[in-house]
């Protein structure tokens, strides 16, 4: 008996099982894309349930016979039974479960018949679909095929595919590639409701200057040393971004700025990239990038907007609504940030996990970048075919959306950072405590003092020498015994220090950054080395790869002539002195002259808070890389780089240079406004931004649109016996000695950077406000 149960439950199994296989090989519709153009197995199925249900009907009679046969048996007596009636219990209970199946195999018997009956009924519905999913042969659409074809290759490359609804068919694949991404044209027999004309969008909150930073730290987070450093300068200098904030409110006048919602992504800060700062924070790493990074979140959030702060990857795909999977696929809703600020790691996580919406939504990125991208690197194509291409570079941004630290080239956004501000009773107190006779060495890494003994020999003969290097259990060896090393000290008892000293000496490195405009502002003379040769890409392995250069003779060399160019080019004497270390005579007599000299505390306006919250003001109300310029086109349109008028330049005065014309009768709407325009012509050997420099103004790339035509060069009275338009970022220039006249094909290269002696270059300069050279006049 149990023999015969044990047969019967088996084959209840298998048939249920075998019932499975067929409704899981023949099911209606894997998913809401895929559509089934036949109906296989109706038949089979139905006889599979009818088998099933005489089966189940069968095993009933025989369990009925044995119950029958128990019933009249002495099987189930007393103590002498060998098997007891409770061994038997399980058969009665199996029995009502046979019961309970084969009701339910009736009930799906019934409704799988109506399925399929629906379901060839439908057919030729089907059946008129299957055409409608062939590739569409559509002009406007010529990538369509090839992307159909890459789907049908790699479409479970990457389960984003899988997440909006591609099974492998190719309707999904059609779908997919004309309703999520617009490779392909939309299906017409897809449901899609019609276009209801959406409502205009509500009016945009107005930004409002903010009275205290509480909010900000929050949003800051925690769990990072360099989170903790950042919120310890925000706290430090909060009074100061009030201050200036209430200033650039009253210059401002109550004019309206729309708020605007801002994502802030440091991508150097997340585990993905390293996050090789934080742990370097409480040792005396750079923090050049950080102080950067604390003053534009402070400055963004004191002007009123509405922002979001991420420092790790997963925070940055759910702020953006990135799709399960690997990135390939295009955002699941539209970015809802207007700006986002992120550095060249966050760009490439961004581009990584953003697919197809990266390249929509790039016009929104400011890309905080120290050292500077120029157009000859930035532009993907020409930075690849003339030997451009760095680690960093080939992003094909506007090169404007890059943001540097400090002005290195106008090609760029000057961004910047701040410095303390003093007020006269801090000047005057300082100016009092001086000790002429006390030196700080700028340089808090051990390896930086290395083969400095002959520079530290000399000045230990006039000055008391001291140092802020870090070390945990021993005094480092590179740095001499008879310098007082204070150790890595906090930011405030650092700034003490250079409170009393007379001079802030550096020897060579690091380059660029924040300390030695601190040291300034604090009234200390900086010293710093010439470099002989200029530290490049070719001598110097710390600037290899990066994305900028110094053109010399046609060669991409980056050019670094002392420790800190703006110090030098910017400030100058009596603050800052570049002298050549090799020479020992000089560099005592430096010496000497730097202790008789007397030097008030120094801060350039554009490194205040009020400085750096008129420029980003500047920048956020006006910098708009999403929307084309509205200039009608030439009549002679050659290239898109060529997308203007006929020339609205005039002569100057006194026949130098040309101007914006006072009679032109139009103005585009450009920012900086045209009426700032001059157009000069460039010695052989110099950039357009030396030249610009040369009659105190700015060389501006925005404006280069203005005079890329042939009618410039005959304003200029330059001959041109022949006109040819190509790449170069030289372009548009002049080769005087053959008459030959070139303009710029590619809009992406125009740039302020680069020389070529054989070239004559036509360069757009503007004037600027005092102390805020990223700025013009009317710029504000």
């Amino acid at each position: 008996r149990i023999f015969v149960l044990g047969i019967g439950f088996f084959t209840l199994c298998f048939l249920m099982t075998s019932l499975g296989g067929q409704f899981s090989a023949k099911r209606l519709g894997d998913s809401p894309f895929t559509i089934r153009t036949e109906v296989m197995g109706a038949l089979e199925s139905r006889g599979v349930l009818r088998r099933m249900s005489d089966m189940l009907e069968m095993l009933m009679k025989r369990m009925d016979i044995l119950a029958r046969l128990e019933n009249s048996t002495d099987f189930h007596r007393g103590d002498e039974a060998r098997f007891p009636l409770d061994r038997f219990q399980p058969a009665a209970g199996l029995m009502e479960r046979i019961q309970a199946i084969a009701q339910n195999v009736s009930d799906i018997a019934v409704k799988v018949d109506q399925i399929l009956r629906n379901s060839l009924l439908n057919g030729k519905v089907m059946e008129g679909r299957r055409d409608q999913c062939e590739v569409p042969r559509d002009p406007k659409y010529p990538d369509c095929a090839g992307k159909v074809e890459w789907m049908r290759a790699r479409w479970t490359s990457d389960p984003c595919y899988a997440f909006f609804g591609v099974d492998g068919t190719e309707c999904s694949f059609l779908i997919y590639l004309s309703e999520v991404e617009w490779f392909c044209p939309p299906l017409p027999w897809r449901n899609r409701t019609v276009a209801v004309p959406s409502p205009p969008p509500p009016p945009r909150a107005q930004a409002a200057f903010r009275r205290d930073l509480a909010r900000l730290l929050e949003l800051i987070g925690t769990g990072k040393e360099s989170l903790s450093f950042m919120k310890k300068r925000i706290r430090h200098l909060a009074q100061q971004w009030l201050r200036a904030a209430r200033r650039l409110e009253q210059k401002l006048a109550g004019r309206q700025r729309d708020q605007k919602h801002i994502l802030i992504h440091i991508g150097f800060l997340t585990e993905e990239s390293g996050d090789v700062f934080s742990p370097r924070v409480l040792k005396g790493g750079p923090l050049g990038e950080m102080v950067q990074w604390a003053d534009i979140l402070a400055a963004l959030f004191m002007l009123g907007h509405s922002l979001r702060v991420t420092v790790s990857l997963k925070e940055l795909q759910s702020h953006l609504g990135v799709p399960p999977g690997r990135g390939n696929c295009p955002l699941t809703s539209p970015l809802p940030f207007d700006l986002i600020y992120t550095d060249y790691h966050g760009l490439q996580q961004m581009k990584q996990h953003m697919g197809l919406s990266f390249k929509k939504y790039r016009c929104r990125v400011r890309v905080i970048d120290t050292f500077g991208t120029e157009p000859a690197y930035n532009h993907e194509e020409y930075a690849t075919l003339r030997g451009y291409r760095t680690n960093w570079g080939y992003w094909n941004l506007q090169p404007t959306q890059f943001m540097t630290m400090f002005p290195h080239t106008p090609d760029n956004s000057f961004m910047g950072f701040v410095s303390e501000e003093l007020n006269q009773t801090e000047k005057q107190l300082i100016k009092a405590n001086k000790v002429s006779s006390m030196a700080v060495v700028y340089g808090k890494e051990a390896s930086i003092w290395k083969g400095k003994e002959k520079f530290l020999a000399i000045l230990n003969k006039y000055m008391e020498i001291h140092g802020t290097v870090y070390y945990e259990t021993q005094r480092p060896p590179e740095v001499p015994a008879f310098v007082k090393n204070h150790g890595l000290l906090p930011q405030h008892e650092f700034q003490q220090l250079l409170r009393k000293a007379k001079l802030f000496i550096g020897f060579g490195f690091p380059y660029e950054g924040p300390a030695p405009l601190e040291a300034i502002a604090n009234g200390c003379v900086f010293l710093q080395a010439r470099f002989n040769p200029p530290h490049s890409s070719l001598n110097h392995e710390f600037f290899r790869g990066k994305p900028t250069s110094r053109e010399a003779t046609g060669t991409t060399v980056f050019q670094v002539s002392s420790q800190h160019p703006y110090a030098e080019d910017f400030i100058g004497k009596p603050h800052v002195w570049t002298v050549d270390y090799n020479n020992s005579e000089e560099f005592e007599a430096a010496i000497k002259t730097i202790m008789r000299t007397q030097v008030d505390p120094y801060l350039p306006y554009e490194y205040t808070c009020e400085g750096m919250l008129e420029r980003i003001h500047a920048y956020i109300q006006h910098q708009d890389f999403c929307t084309t310029s509205s200039l009608p086109p030439s009549p002679k349109t050659k290239s898109p780089a060529m997308q203007s008028p006929p020339s609205l330049l005039a002569l100057s005065p006194n026949s130098t240079h040309l101007v914006w014309s006072p009679s032109a009768g139009w103005a585009p709407q450009a920012w900086p406004p045209v009426a700032s325009l001059q157009v000069w012509v460039s010695e052989p050997q110099h950039t357009c931004t030396e030249t610009c420099r040369r009659h105190g103004l700015v060389c501006e790339p925005t404006f280069f649109r203005f005079l890329n035509k042939e009618e410039v060069f005959l304003q200029l009275s330059i001959a041109c016996d022949s006109t040819e338009y190509e790449m170069n970022h030289l372009y548009p220039a002049v080769a005087e000695n053959v008459h030959e006249c070139y303009l710029q094909k590619e809009p992406l290269l125009f740039s302020c950077a680069g020389y070529n002696p054989k070239y004559r270059r036509l360069c757009p300069c503007r004037d600027y406000r005092p102390g805020q050279v990223a700025l013009c006049r009317d710029c504000l």
